[in-house]
């Protein structure tokens, strides 16, 4: 099996040869860039599967980056690298696109979990969507239509395939954490579930109450599927709790 190849992002060189280190003894191919136009670059000529980029960079910055390649190649997994103290950044990330972010400065191990759990999600091969195991506590029984499409808002859900296709049958881009997201809330229909659930199972990991990420990520998801983000009818709000998903005809 081929190393996974990782892009690492960031004009601190004397980090971006401890992640280079780091992450090759890991298994990991690892290929760096100081700005974001050697990045572009290498992007398209490698193909990498995930990119660690540094919000603060000289020139374009990593958030004009991120927002970019989630454009030109939306199969890329992004996790950003910002300072504990700029919230901005980490949710203006999350909002042009990114999959992930890492506070600085940061636990090697952490950063290697994060990337870990974007590649085991970018890399599933089309198939059925897995049977949700107890501790989801989903059963078979919750997807409905399991073998072939449900309707999810404007669009419809392959389960066989795991994407997302549009009223016009155009596939809808999604990234690796929105369709974490999709897939949960088809095993779940009419179940209210919390930001912890929503984290724990669909992420991987845990919830803090500044952690607004859940919330960008539905708001994203909202203007993929909805008819009017704004009056969400299919990915709904339930104050107090979090949020649902409300099948076609179910109201």
């Amino acid at each position: 099996m081929a190393s996974p190849t990782l892009l690492v992002v960031d004009d601190e060189a004397e980090l971006s040869s401890l992640l280079a280190e780091y992450f090759g003894r890991q298994g990991f191919r690892v290929l760096t860039a100081a700005d974001a136009a050697a990045a572009r670059t290498i992007v398209a000529t490698e193909a990498p599967e995930v990119a660690v980029i540094d919000v603060h960079m000289p020139g374009e910055d990593g958030l004009s980056l991120a927002r970019w390649l989630r454009v030109e190649h939306p199969r890329l997994g992004i996790v950003m690298l910002s300072t504990a103290s700029e919230t901005v950044d980490r949710i203006v990330g999350l909002e042009v696109g990114a999959d992930d972010y890492v506070a600085k400065p940061f636990e090697l191990r952490e950063l290697l979990a994060r990337v870990k759990g974007l590649l085991r999600r970018t890399q599933q091969p089309a198939q059925p969507a897995a049977s949700p195991s107890a501790a989801d506590g989903t059963t078979d029984a919750a997807l409905p239509n399991r073998a072939g499409r449900i309707a999810f808002g404007t669009c419809t859900l392959d389960l066989d395939t795991r994407r997302l296709f549009d009223a016009g049958g155009a596939e809808v881009e999604l990234t690796a954490s929105e369709l974490d997201l999709v897939l949960l809330f088809a095993r779940n229909p009419g179940r209210p579930l919390n930001r912890d659930q929503i984290m724990e199972r669909a992420h991987n990991r845990s919830w803090d109450v500044f952690d607004r990420s859940i919330d960008l990520r539905i708001m994203r998801l909202r203007r993929k599927v909805e008819r009017n983000p704004e009056k969400p009818e299919v990915l709904k709000t339930v104050r107090g709790v979090g949020y649902m998903f409300v099948p076609a005809g179910s109201l």
